[in-house]
């Protein structure tokens, strides 16, 4: 889905938050990046394949970093 030089990280790993919004939507509370992972306010986020990512589960990968 990127067209991005270089390109964006994959949705598969774990740095995959920093790929480049394409659509966001604070009122609503979420933003679509282009690794087509939905990231939301909370921290949450939703995999282009399905799964979800909790904001607990978020918070704690990036506190082990």
């Amino acid at each position: 889905m990127c067209q991005h030089q270089p390109q964006c990280p994959p949705p598969e790993s774990s740095d995959r938050e920093a790929a480049h919004v394409v659509a966001h939507h604070p009122e609503q509370g979420w933003s679509l990046l282009c690794n087509g992972v939905l990231l939301f306010d909370d921290t949450g986020e939703l995999l282009p394949d399905g799964r979800a990512i909790d904001p607990a589960q978020r918070r704690a990968q990036v506190a082990a970093a």
